[in-house]
């Protein structure tokens, strides 16, 4: 999953950066609201954390100009603005959820998967495809009983595999969602952890899942 977050702070912004990678999402920050809303409306985004006080436009601005442009990526406004009135005005704005500084880490994070878990209603706490489960809660990857330790680059990998199985993924595609704005040659870092994953997911024989489609990318398909 991959987040956008505008933060102006810089150690408060790049502590959520970290805190964030932490828990397997890639993140792009940034610390004025143009660039928030010039990338929000090129990458797409799973997620948009918006400090509301941000220079050049303001927090406020720019979730309204992306729900004028029909951008429905879940908006979770980040303030030191907690009066009522400035709650409703954000949430009025379009905004999917509202959280007040000073605030703990273990919150921000529930939101984060509460808003990521409404923007894909169809999907439970674990993934699977044939024997292969994930926990999104847990981060706990099994191929039947076996346990897999996955980096979190790998199993972030994997959760989009799994959460688009049958789909042909291109490179293009998983950098955009697995990768944040400061990596380079994606194709050739995709590549390699798509070995990487193989290999352990095919540790003790089991048939390979991931297949490559020449010219076009990858996809999770029964053998």
């Amino acid at each position: 999953m991959r987040i956008l977050l505008a933060e102006d702070d810089p150690a408060l912004g790049e502590s959520m950066k970290r805190g964030l990678q932490r828990n397997r999402y890639a993140v792009d920050l940034v610390t004025d609201g143009q660039e928030a809303l010039d990338l929000a409306r090129m990458v797409p985004y799973d997620l948009i954390i918006l400090d509301i006080l941000l220079p050049h436009l303001d927090g406020f601005e720019v979730c309204k100009q992306l729900r004028h442009q029909a951008v429905q990526v879940p908006v979770l406004f980040l303030t030191a603005l907690g009066d009522l009135k400035h709650r409703v005005d954000g949430l009025n704005l379009g905004a999917d959820d509202y959280l007040t500084k000073p605030f703990a880490f273990a919150e921000l994070e529930a939101r984060v998967r509460a808003l990521l878990r409404r923007a894909s209603p169809v999907r439970g706490p674990i993934l699977q495809f044939l024997d292969i489960t994930l926990n999104t809660l847990t981060h706990e990857v099994r191929r039947g009983e076996r346990y897999i330790p996955l980096t979190a680059k790998e199993y972030s990998l994997l959760e989009f595999l799994l959460c688009h199985p049958s789909h042909v993924l291109s490179r293009e595609m998983i950098a955009e969602h697995l990768w944040n704005i400061e990596s380079e040659n994606f194709s050739n870092v995709i590549d390699v952890y798509i070995a990487y994953l193989r290999r352990k997911l095919c540790e003790q024989g089991e048939p390979d899942v991931i297949h490559t489609v020449r010219g076009a990318g990858y996809q999770l398909k029964e053998p």
